[in-house]
């Protein structure tokens, strides 16, 4: 049994705004409710990163066009007691979808927490997810 850090990137759509700087508060929010309506206060939600393909620098992953808003955000979560690192994949994407249905998640980071440190976070003990 292993305990993993494990962060999710997902791709969020909102409409009406009209700077990136607009989609950003608004899809944190967005985010946000939706997971504290589920009570999964312990997802981390962060602005996601993208690489220009140019000159190799980060940016802020938001963009607008017309009047809506696409924005990468990332959402990490400590899983506890996973049996593999596939196994604790499937358990974030299983409660982190819960809470942001139809929101497509992709795994952009999975590590192995060292010397147990424990914390808040998901604590699996029980059937495979």
């Amino acid at each position: 049994m292993g305990d993993y850090v494990v962060v999710l990137e997902a791709p969020i759509i909102v409409r009406d705004v009209e700077t990136s700087e607009d989609a950003i508060n608004v899809a944190v929010s967005k985010v946000a409710k939706a997971l504290n309506k589920e009570k999964l206060d312990f997802v981390r939600v962060e602005l996601g990163y993208s690489q220009c393909p140019v000159c190799g620098n980060p940016f802020e992953s938001a963009f607008v066009i017309g009047s809506v808003g696409l924005v990468g955000i990332y959402l990490s979560l400590k899983v506890f007691n996973a049996q593999s690192v596939e196994h604790a994949e499937r358990i974030a994407k299983a409660v982190v979808g819960k809470a942001l249905k139809k929101v497509p998640l992709k795994v952009f980071e999975i590590k192995e927490i060292e010397n147990g440190s424990e914390g808040e976070g998901l604590h699996f003990g029980g059937s495979e997810a």
